[in-house]
């Protein structure tokens, strides 16, 4: 019988990963980033005037680099190490299997759950925002907090005013990607550019600190609404742009009030060490181990890809 707190408390993520990274034998537990104060910049105009920008922790699909579909397991080959850009005029094919996401209750069938490209030009065709920026913006997923800061972090930065970005919404899925959003909307918002984050892991980004956080209760991997449910994806949405509009000071929450269709347990399994058999233990400690040195190697030895040299 599971807990009423199970049921209604978000996912404590912060606690859950470090207790799950040391049950695999990795020691120390991961430090998240955090900060005391928090940038804040209002709208420069009614949201209806706002050119917005978004920003992903979704890679472009990569037909050498194995299998990226629903259900797909983690693949580190498919992991992006530097920022890139695309046309938000044109529809684009972007995966998450190679983060971090619940794919114990999700298969990430529905790009409209993860990616909200499509929501915003319905938002933009009604007169909900302004418009779109040219380009939506890949943000790399990095356990280091210094190379986000010091080299992705600027770079969107440049990238969203080139664009000239009144706005920007943006969109994590497995933990460390809360943790990277959270550190560019700061970075953002630092430059003169308001910002929303919508995720699912609240915890990771209050920790970090930001100035508004649309909070859905979902599983990792559907921050921008339920899958194949348009109608969720654009109230998830709405829900952020008003939040993005009503915010009068940072740190600012909103919880969204739909609820997830799956079991009612859900919360109990994202990687819950406690629930975890020894054998299992071991067996993700050595997939976890050859993600390390899959991703290594491509960051140290690999071309950049073609999306990430701007030919995609």
């Amino acid at each position: 019988m599971t807990t009423r707190q199970a049921h209604d408390a978000p996912i404590p993520y912060l606690q859950r990963i470090r207790d799950y990274y040391v049950g695999l034998g990795y020691g120390a537990p991961y430090e998240w980033a955090h900060y005391a104060d928090v940038p804040f910049q209002p709208l420069p105009k009614p949201l209806a005037q706002c050119r917005v920008a978004l920003i992903t922790t979704a890679a472009p699909f990569q037909p050498d680099k194995g299998d990226q579909g629903p259900g797909a397991p983690y693949n580190a080959a498919a992991k992006f190490h530097a920022v890139y850009s695309r046309d938000t005029a044109r529809d684009h094919d972007l995966r998450i299997s190679h983060i971090a996401i619940d794919r114990a209750h999700t298969t990430a069938e529905d790009p409209g759950s993860y990616f909200p490209l499509p929501a915003l030009r319905r938002a933009a065709s009604r007169g909900r925002i302004g418009a779109l920026t040219p380009c939506f913006h890949g943000a790399p997923t990095n356990r280091s907090h210094r190379v986000t800061l010091d080299t992705d972090c600027p770079d969107i930065v440049a990238r969203c005013q080139a664009d000239g970005a009144d706005a920007a919404v943006l969109i994590p899925n497995c933990p460390v990607c809360h943790q990277t959003v959270s550190l560019a909307a700061r970075a953002l918002e630092a430059a003169g550019i308001a910002t929303v984050v919508m995720g699912c892991a609240r915890d990771i980004v209050e920790h970090v600190g930001v100035p508004r956080l649309l909070f859905s209760d979902f599983p990792l991997g559907n921050a921008a609404g339920r899958p194949n449910d348009i109608a969720s994806q654009d109230e998830t949405l709405d829900l952020a742009l008003g939040l993005l509009a009503s915010a009068t000071q940072p740190r600012t929450t909103m919880q969204s009030p739909l609820k997830w269709n799956g079991r009612p347990d859900w919360k109990l399994d994202y990687s819950n060490i406690a629930r975890l058999s020894p054998e299992e233990i071991a067996r993700r400690r050595a997939e976890f181990d050859r993600g390390k040195e899959i991703a290594r190697e491509q960051r140290n030895t690999s071309p950049l890809p073609a999306f990430q040299r701007g030919e995609g």
